[in-house]
Formats: C-alpha cells, structure tokens, sequence
C-alpha cells in the first residue's frame, strides 16, 4: 500500500527551481498553459479542494505529488492569490496566449486608416483593462470610478499615441509604421496599470515576512510592484510587436502575410508574481512598527500581480 503523501512540500512556490533558466521556463508554460482555459467548474472546484485541503493538513486519499502539484497549478489558474475569488476567463494568465496573439497580429495588421486604429486600440484596451483588473494585487476592492477612469485614460492614450504616431510616420518608410502598435501599446501600459492599480498607490498593498506572516500594508512596495510590471509588460510584447513588423513587411512585398508571435519568448519573460524589498526602503512609519514587532525582519515580500 503507497504511503500517504507528505504534507510538507511547499506548494506557495513554484515546482521548479526559479533560479534557473529551465525552472522559470518549466513554471511559465505551466502557468499560461492555454488547455486551462478549457477546464469545467468541476475540475476547478476540485483542484481548489485539494488545494485547500492540503494547506490545513488533510491529504485526499491516493493523492499523488504530480496530482497535488497539477491541482496547484490549475487553483493557481483560476483563482486569485489575495481575494481568493474565481478570476475573470480571459484575465486569467491561461488565456494570455491566445486572446494576445490574436489582438497583437490584428493591431499589427489593422494600422493604416484611423477607424482600425481606433477599433484595434480600443479592443487592446479593453482587454487590458481586464486583465489588470484580474490580476492586481492585494485583497482591497476597487470602485468603479476607479475603473471607469483607468479604462478611458487608458483607451484615451493608446488611441492618441498611435493616431499621433501614424500622422508622423507617413512620409517614412512604412515599415516605421509597423511600430506604431507597439508604441502605442507601451504608452498605453504606463497609463493603464497605475490607474487600474491606484487604491494600492494610495492605500498599499498586503507585506509579509518570509514565512507569510502579514506585517501590513506599504505603499513603497506598491510602487516597486507596479514599475515592475509595467516594465515587464513592455518586455514581454516586445519580442511579438518587435520583431514581425521586419518580417510581415517583408512577406507583404510577397503578397503573402503571416501574423508571427512567438508565445514562448511571452511565457519566459513573464515575472513571477511575488517579490520583496528591504525593510529599510518602506515608509518610516512602517518600519518603526515591524522593528518594534518583529526584530529580526530584515526584507518583506509581496504579491506584486501580474
């Protein structure tokens, strides 16, 4: 008879060793894998129970390692690590790939005439809007002022960067004008995450000590998570708005078009969601309370959401 599983394998970090290439690879394909989209409430349901179970000690009966790894992985998928709530279908990290080579290769596409523009943008956008929304961190909920604000300045800034990009670029070569969606959507990032994300900005967010143990809220730690991500968002369209506009102006000379985006490069250069910081660059005020607390914390973590 197979002995019961241990329940001392830390689950809040990922499988695989993240301080290697291979480990990050390994841990960003399982988190965006697309298949997860596609798994039922049922299958979710039952992760989330293995998932819950297993933190307070109970192991389901004939429960493997790769089935309790599996599970976290898919709870990891649907559910948000703050709130605990079922996130939004295509906010979720599995729906990335797809809905984002679909928008990107039709913005890339679709740049010539302000109507396109003006669509793509705002589809782009929206979708955005979603998937900030989706994956911020923190446990604080967010007003629909909030939301409406961020979405429109948002929407706003993308469309006035590409229409105002495209205007300047049509004396040039139109392979200039290939980067118009990339800048736009570059613009777009460094308006859309702040302001999605600004309760965190006024309020902070949720830090701990390296054994989860909640010390409060830092709005220092906000702003290093939110420049994090927007950088990291930037970087990861980078490779499939960078590159293809080299190719399809090629391929178009040909009169053959090919929409190229590489969701591997997207999956590898994807960040982890936690992160950390020193104690001594949070607010003064904070620092006075964990020193007096906790002593012997010398760098807090934190969700800094995706």
């Amino acid at each position: 008879m197979a002995a019961e599983l241990s329940t001392s394998i830390n689950i809040k970090e990922p499988r695989w060793d993240q301080s290697t290439f291979v480990g990050r690879a390994k841990h960003f394909f399982t988190v965006t894998d697309p298949r997860n989209v596609l798994l039922t409430n049922e299958q979710l349901a039952h992760a989330h129970k293995i998932i819950t179970d297993y933190r307070q000690g109970v192991v389901s009966p004939g429960l493997t390692e790769d089935e309790l790894w599996r599970a976290k992985y898919v709870f990891d998928s649907a559910f948000h690590p703050d709130t605990g709530e079922k996130m939004i279908l295509i906010g979720r990290m599995s729906a990335q790939v797809p809905m984002n080579m679909t928008i990107t290769g039709c913005m890339m596409t679709f740049y010539k005439t302000t109507p396109a523009v003006v669509l793509w943008q705002w589809i782009n956008q929206s979708f955005n809007a979603i998937v900030n929304y989706t994956n911020r961190s923190g446990d604080a909920p967010i007003t629909v002022n909030q939301l409406g604000t961020a979405y429109v300045s948002a929407t706003t800034g993308a469309v006035a960067t590409a229409l105002g990009l495209n205007a300047l670029t049509k004396h040039v070569s139109p392979l200039i004008g290939r980067f118009v969606p990339f800048a736009a959507v570059a613009a777009a990032n460094c308006i859309n995450i702040p302001l999605m994300r600004q309760r965190e900005l006024q309020h902070g967010i949720p830090i701990t000590d390296e054994n989860d143990n909640r010390l409060g809220e830092s709005t220092k730690a906000a702003q290093q998570a939110i420049s994090q991500v927007v950088v990291s968002r930037i970087l990861m369209a980078s490779p499939g708005m960078a590159i293809p506009p080299f190719l399809m102006n090629h391929l178009e000379k040909k009169a053959f078009l090919k929409v190229v985006n590489d969701p591997l490069t997207r999956a590898s250069l994807y960040p982890p969601r936690s992160s950390s910081m020193s104690v001594s660059r949070l607010e003064p005020e904070l620092q006075e309370k964990i020193r007096a607390k906790h002593p012997g914390v010398e760098r807090v973590y934190f969700n800094k959401g995706l």
